[in-house]
């Protein structure tokens, strides 16, 4: 099984093969906040995780999803200047859950129930630079690629 390996200082996602070989490397966006385990913190959480859901298998690219679901909306500039504070999830999502309990699973520090996930996002959105509210942020186009190529379970590492 492959694992992906997530680095928050370069903004850089591996996905490694099981003999421990570059698959593929992808530019991201993690929190502007930085690093950081706590409900509300708008951080993204480091440690081991694993893919616990993946959703929006089959739908189009920058299909729009609010809490999880399809809205029936495909990401335009003019349906972000008709949205202008949407946090923009787009195209597929990879759920992510801590294994690590008291660090990033259970209690205040329950990355499943912060909803972080790996997603799609807006072309206008730098990729390379900090910037969102707790999540990881991929081109519409990588994610789709990422999507296939990682199963539910796949093993996450996030380091600062």
């Amino acid at each position: 099984m492959p694992r992906i390996n997530i680095n928050i200082s370069s903004q850089e996602l591996d996905l490694i093969d099981d003999k421990g070989t570059l698959i593929k490397r992808y530019r991201v966006s993690t929190s502007r906040n930085g690093a950081g385990e706590l409900n509300g913190s708008y951080c993204t959480p480091r440690g081991k995780h694993i893919v616990r859901a993946k959703i929006g298998a089959g739908h189009p690219l920058n299909t729009v999803f609010v809490d999880r679901r399809p809205t029936g909306e495909i990401y335009s500039p003019k349906l972000a200047r008709r949205f202008p504070d949407r946090d923009w999830i787009l195209t597929r999502i990879l759920w992510l859950s801590g294994c690590e309990p008291g660090f990033n699973r259970l209690g205040k520090v329950d990355t499943m129930r912060r909803c972080i996930y790996i997603h799609g996002s807006p072309e206008s959105v730098e990729m390379g630079k900090p910037g969102s509210i707790g999540c990881i942020r991929m081109r519409s186009r990588d994610i789709v690629e990422l999507f296939d190529l990682a199963p539910l379970r796949t093993p996450v590492e996030i380091i600062a």
